[in-house]
């Protein structure tokens, strides 16, 4: 049976290297939680609070982060194939080598983040806010940036082929 920790106060928690695979944390307090190597693969993170997390390794395959707050929030080499992250907020998170292949960005703000290296092949990155974001040797191959704001964006050495929406993209400079 899946964890049940809805709602629940997990501030600065150590859940590092477990597994929490398909766990309901909707509404969670997981500020300053070490979530290091953790499997929450299909968890449910839906307006979860993980500000200042460190999910660094971990697996978010499939995982809803919709509405998240990840502000700050260590994702460096996390696996977030499939993930929903639609209107999260990842101001400043290091998503440095993260995967992101097919996951759902739309809305997202990523204001400052550090994407560099991660892997957003197909990610739908529709009206997200990359103002700042850091994309240097990022692969957005297939990736939808209709609407997304760029302004101020490091995209040095970034893999583009067949993006889509560059033509709405704010702040793109040739």
């Amino acid at each position: 049976m899946p964890e049940d920790y809805s709602g629940q106060d997990l501030r600065g928690r150590d859940f590092s290297g477990q597994d929490l695979n398909n766990a309901n944390l909707i509404g969670a307090n997981l500020s300053d939680a070490d979530l290091s190597g953790a499997n929450l693969s299909r968890a449910n993170l839906f307006y979860a609070t993980l500000t200042d997390a460190n999910l660094s390794r971990a697996n978010l395959s499939y995982a809803n982060l919709s509405y998240a707050n990840l502000i700050g929030a260590n994702l460096t080499e996390t696996n977030l194939t499939g993930a929903n992250l639609s209107g999260a907020t990842l101001y400043m998170a290091n998503l440095n080598n993260a995967n992101l292949i097919g996951a759902n960005l739309t809305g997202a703000g990523l204001t400052d983040a550090n994407l560099s290296g991660a892997t957003l092949y197909m990610a739908n990155l529709n009206n997200a806010g990359l103002i700042g974001a850091n994309l240097t040797d990022a692969t957005l191959i297939g990736a939808n940036l209709s609407g997304a704001g760029l302004i101020g964006a490091n995209l040095s050495g970034a893999d583009m082929e067949g993006v889509e929406g560059l033509d709405t993209v704010t702040g793109l400079v040739d």
